[in-house]
């Protein structure tokens, strides 16, 4: 039946597989990683104005890859015997105190397209984070939260929804300029885009505080000063204790108590916390968004396509990698493509949006009442 899948579900999806994503640079596994975005969003976004903002993301993701090249064309590493040469830069010379670095110099093929893969891996996650932004109503995320997160969770709603907030600003006043004939093109036409957005965004924000006060956001709560107190000490001890247990599982010479306990005790000290801190906000929710068997589906096989790219079984770990030194075409490793194409079933998985409603027709006046 059509309905909207459960925000938390899109966005485990997309960060299971920007946790893919940053696994590898072969351009061929990163350009299936965008199609693959593209296919779910096709399918499966609504009609809401945060879901028209994934082409946004996508300009960002070409700049990153534009400035990434070009850094690397202007801080030449130099060029062997075997790259390609390209064209040279002029050389400016640099103080002592910043030897090693080059500005300008000979430029190579292999080293533009090392510098591209780089950058494309780093838009393909910029567009994961965008496709989670697409799917997923930010505002409903934050019914999901736990109470003692739940005023920072009000600052990080409003903060990933400015993007798709001034996105649907922008489309507004670009349609009104559109109607009222607009000819300016270019920088000149800059004005009457920049000035109108900061102005709707201005007005978003005093509408957004003014809803928020009286809703009762920023109080004090009932909290005694003794179970402040002891809510911030298991918070602090229990980041502690997930530092030091990342720490000791990514160290293999690291003492055995600083991985997997220092992990599990954290986590408890940060479950204990929450709990705790929880109790003094009291909040009721309309209509829960369900948990069934599409968030279940979305969210495992995003998950899934990153625990096989991060298990190393089935094929060569260097296909994940390839070098560009000497120049050769990258191979397209199986597994990871099937686990890259199985995050992409998510299109299927999760339920249909649902359609806007109709708008009832005006009836026309009858010769009579005329």
């Amino acid at each position: 039946m059509p309905r909207t899948l459960h925000p938390v579900a899109w966005w485990i999806w997309a960060l299971a597989l920007a946790t893919a994503v940053s696994r590898t640079n072969n351009p061929l596994l990163l350009f299936l990683v965008l199609a693959v975005l593209g296919h779910v969003i096709t399918m499966r976004r609504t009609e809401a104005p945060w879901a028209r903002g994934f082409k946004y993301y996508l300009y960002l993701a070409l700049t990153v890859v534009a400035i990434r090249v070009v850094f690397r064309a202007v801080f030449a590493t130099g060029i062997t015997p075997r790259d390609h040469f390209l064209f040279s830069l002029p050389r400016i010379p640099t103080p002592d105190w910043y030897a090693g670095i080059q500005i300008g110099g000979p430029v190579s093929l292999e080293a533009l397209l090392s510098a591209a893969t780089d950058g494309l891996r780093l838009a393909c996650m910029l567009c994961c984070i965008g496709a989670a932004n697409t799917l997923a109503n930010p505002k409903r995320a934050l019914r999901v939260l736990p109470g003692a997160l739940y005023e920072l969770g009000v600052a990080v709603t409003v903060s990933i929804s400015v993007a798709p907030q001034l996105v649907q600003s922008v489309q507004r006043i670009a349609r009104a300029r559109r109607l009222r004939a607009g000819r300016a093109q270019g920088m000149r036409a800059l004005r009457g885009i920049v000035i109108p957005v900061l102005e709707d965004a201005l007005e978003r924000s005093l509408r957004l505080a003014a809803a928020m006060d009286s809703r009762g956001y920023g109080r004090a709560g009932t909290a005694t000063r003794r179970s402040r107190r002891l809510t911030g000490v298991f918070m602090l001890l229990g980041m502690c204790g997930l530092c030091a247990g990342a720490y000791g599982l990514l160290d293999a010479t690291a003492p055995t108590l600083l991985g997997l306990p220092a992990l599990a005790a954290g986590s408890l000290l940060c479950v204990a916390g929450l709990r705790l801190g929880g109790r003094r906000v009291t909040r009721t929710t309309y209509r829960p968004d369900p948990w069934r068997f599409p968030e279940w589906a979305v969210a495992g096989v995003g998950v899934l396509s990153a625990v096989l790219l991060f298990a190393n079984t089935g094929y060569d770990p260097a296909a994940l990698n390839p070098s560009f030194y000497p120049l050769s075409w990258p191979t397209l490793p199986m597994v990871p493509a099937a686990a890259i194409l199985l995050a992409g079933t998510a299109g299927f998985l999760a339920p249909p949006p649902t359609a806007p409603a109709p708008a009832a027709p005006t009836a026309s006046p009858s010769k009579e009442s005329a």
